[in-house]
């Protein structure tokens, strides 16, 4: 359903102005009135996501405590044709988060417990709202940890994790939120409260797990999540790699993984996010670098000595000008905090940036950052790249200034060209950030009619009137042929039955 046809059904459901009004009353009459909100100043806060330029002041907000109270809410909403949209900690970096002025917009900051930590299966039962670092903190006495760890893993909720599928600078070796999570709890837009996946090593059926996670809400309501746990590693050390070449660093990116070596972690950033970096956190970046590699590898002492060996090799073969081994626990955290506070870092040098999010074949890092290095001339604007650059997930940070009238329409150019880049190159437009609405026209470029017709289909079985996070993620197929990437036969949709979306 389309956003402009779902507003005006929600308008008849309530019977008309004020509907705001009556929809207050319909909450407050089976909801606490204190998790209502409705006021101005106590909506704003909730008005974005990480992804700033984008803002939208909610219609109503509801802070449930209790998993009722969520399936009330939604019971009352899918019954009037409210659309909702599901919040976590609100550093989603696509504008998925981005709410509604006719709808609600459902916070989950207070479902923050640990509610249950099973050692013996090496499972944490959480409920959305829980940080991802607290998870590791939590089971760290147990010589426990969670893997996936972003770079807002202090801020970041679970919930929001399994919503994007999100990573972190060691997803190369351990894997997304999708390969660390074995089973969740939704409540789907009807209210219903519903159990996939299993806490044992596999369950029958359909793969549902996979699909809800990184469906970016568009699915149900993650209300409660089991993860793994992993032992931690007898030992982690890093080399700092620098080079003088960003194709040299690319090239040496792939040649480590050609050598047999699966690091821990594998990341990337040019010159300028060197430079920004090391004078925000000093953590010993050399800034006269055009490139460094951050590269970690764990195990037994004996594993841990033998691969950084060969990662000194590999490096040095390709040209490495420097190579710095962390001596202990300390400096190898200091080399992870440098990048992990690479996009704050940006702050000293901008007063905005843009994050994209495209993927690509390791192959093809080096020229892939040359051509963000074109693209950057084309446009006129500065770029920082950080990359996840062993798994090929790219984070080029376009640096603009909000203020100067089309600088943001311009920036969303760029970033849809570095999207472009990518696909042209056999990659994707997205790794972990998610769609939201910055990339959904970017969806009509990578994937064809019959692709998207799918995804609609898959969205029309979980959610028929379409009010979960509508307009994002998944672009109509009418706004496809506007944007002029679908391939259209004789200028007519491929099927006509689905002209609705």
């Amino acid at each position: 359903m389309a956003h402009a046809d779902l507003a005006a059904s929600t308008e008849q459901a309530l019977g008309g102005a004020p509907r705001k009004q009556q929809l207050i009353e319909r909450l407050t009459a089976e909801l606490p009135a204190d998790i209502v909100l409705h006021a101005d100043e106590d909506l704003r806060p909730f008005e974005c996501d990480g992804l700033s330029a984008y803002r939208q002041v909610p219609m109503i907000v509801v802070l449930p405590s209790t998993i009722a109270q969520v399936q009330t809410t939604m019971r009352i909403c899918h019954d009037n044709d409210v659309p909702v949209v599901a919040r976590g900690a609100g550093t989603g970096l696509s504008g998925g988060a981005l709410p509604l002025d006719d709808g609600v917009l459902l916070s989950l900051a207070k479902f923050n417990r640990i509610l249950d930590i099973d050692t013996d299966n090496r499972r944490a039962t959480v409920q959305p709202g829980v940080r991802n670092l607290a998870i590791s903190e939590a089971v760290s006495h147990l010589g426990l940890y969670y893997a996936p760890d972003p770079s807002s893993q202090i801020a970041c909720s679970i919930g929001g994790n399994v919503a994007e599928n999100s990573g972190g600078v060691h997803c190369l070796k351990y894997g997304l939120t999708t390969h660390n999570i074995v089973q969740i709890e939704i409540v789907t837009v009807e209210g219903e409260r519903l159990t996939i996946g299993s806490s044992a090593l596999d369950s029958p059926g359909f793969d549902l797990l996979a699909l809800m996670t990184g469906s970016e809400g568009l699915l149900g309501v993650i209300v409660e999540v089991t993860v793994k746990l992993l032992a931690k590693p007898e030992l982690a050390r890093v080399a700092l790699v620098a080079f003088d070449d960003v194709r040299k660093a690319g090239d040496a990116v792939a040649a480590i993984i050609q050598a047999g070596i699966v690091p821990a972690g594998l990341e990337m950033l040019d010159n300028p996010a060197i430079v920004a970096t090391e004078e925000f956190v000093h953590a010993g970046y050399p800034k006269d670098a055009a490139a460094i590699l951050l590269c970690e590898v764990d195990g037994t002492e004996a594993e841990v000595e033998e691969d950084i060996e060969r990662v000194r090799e590999v490096v040095e073969r390709e040209g490495a000008t420097e190579v710095r081994i962390s001596r202990d626990d300390g400096e190898r955290a200091l080399f992870w905090a440098g990048r992990k506070a690479a996009f704050p870092a940006m702050g000293r040098i901008s007063p905005d940036y843009y994050c994209m999010d495209g993927t690509i074949p390791r192959k093809a890092l080096a020229e892939v950052l040359i051509g963000i290095g074109e693209l950057s001339e084309e446009y006129g604007q500065r770029v920082a790249n950080v990359f996840h650059a062993g798994d090929g997930n790219l984070h080029p940070l376009i640096l603009y200034d909000a203020n100067q009238e089309g600088e943001l329409e311009r920036t969303e150019a760029f970033g849809g060209a570095i999207c472009r880049l990518c696909l042209e190159h056999g990659g994707s437009i997205t790794g972990e950030h998610g769609v939201g609405v910055e990339k959904i026209d970017q969806m009509c470029v990578q994937f064809p009619s019959a692709e998207l017709t799918q995804f609609h289909a898959v969205k029309e079985a979980f959610d028929p009137k379409g009010l979960l996070n509508p307009g994002k993620a998944v672009p109509t197929l009418h706004r496809c042929a506007e944007f002029g990437a679908m391939h259209v036969h004789n200028g007519e949709l491929p099927h006509p039955e689905l002209e609705r979306l």
